[in-house]
């Protein structure tokens, strides 16, 4: 479907697309976010090394990531490459189409209930969530987590927000990611434990503004587990670093001790 894309990709774009027929000379592919517009992948452009057998590296049916070279829309040519994508962008843009394929999975599925066009949902309601969160399923995302009114910020009709909130709630489902770690503090002051409880419940606000979840368990004075659970591993490393810093300078100002240990 595509929603929101231009009708042709740009050069250095990144696309997802089906390998159609493959020829000795090259494989023609189907350009899956763009219509199904169809792009050439030269036998040249497949791999950095000599390619002996062309049928080795590509088949019919087979998805794969390339990066657009040229673009001759009068022609009707897209010439792609596959040896100019690195392991990281493959990984980044098949989480990106999933996830975009999925958002446009929720986004039928409301224009259904609420008995209109996808299109002209996506026309009227849709790229109002896509301008202000970046992507259609940023802003599902957002709904799923905080409800009506992350739909509502975006500037999406109250009944249209109700209905992809709903369904984002069903359909986004949040797993999580939990790291931990073990704090040793000891204080010489009579109000140790005050200390300690505030320098923790400081924490605890850090952790909400980097959209984690904390949990601190005593394993019996001095020491404490700490744990963070957030979206993904990246989101809970940062969130538990920042957390850490934060009992960490506010016991600087404290006559004690302090140590962090990452399990």
């Amino acid at each position: 479907m595509g929603l929101g894309l231009p009708e042709w990709p740009e050069i250095g774009y990144v696309v997802i697309a089906t390998v159609k027929r493959v020829e000795s000379y090259g494989a023609y592919v189907g350009l899956d976010e763009f219509d199904g517009k169809e792009g050439l992948l030269h036998i040249s452009e497949i791999s950095s090394r000599w390619v002996r057998n062309i049928r080795n590296h590509v088949r019919p049916g087979q998805k794969v990531v390339l990066q657009v070279l040229r673009t001759d829309q009068s022609k009707e040519q897209v010439d792609l490459s596959l040896r100019r994508v690195s392991k990281d962008e493959k990984r980044k843009k098949l989480e990106e189409w999933k996830k975009a394929r999925k958002a446009e999975t929720l986004l039928t599925q409301a224009a259904h209930d609420l008995k209109t066009d996808v299109d002209a949902l996506y026309n009227t309601e849709g790229s109002k969530i896509v301008d202000h969160y970046g992507s259609l399923y940023e802003g599902l995302e957002a709904s799923s987590k905080n409800g009506v009114s992350a739909l509502l910020e975006s500037g999406v009709s109250e009944k249209v927000a109700q209905v992809l909130s709903e369904i984002a709630k069903e359909k986004i489902v949040f797993k999580g990611v939990t790291i931990q770690g073990v704090i040793e503090m000891t204080s010489l002051s009579n109000s140790g434990v005050e200390e300690i409880k505030m320098a923790f419940f400081d924490a605890s606000e850090v952790a909400d503004e980097y959209d984690s979840s904390i949990n601190i368990t005593t394993l019996g004075a001095p020491k404490y587990r700490i744990m963070l659970t957030a979206d993904d591993y990246k989101k809970a490393e940062l969130a538990l670093d920042k957390t850490v810093s934060s009992i960490r300078d506010n016991w600087e100002k404290v006559e004690g001790s302090f140590n962090y240990t990452r399990d």
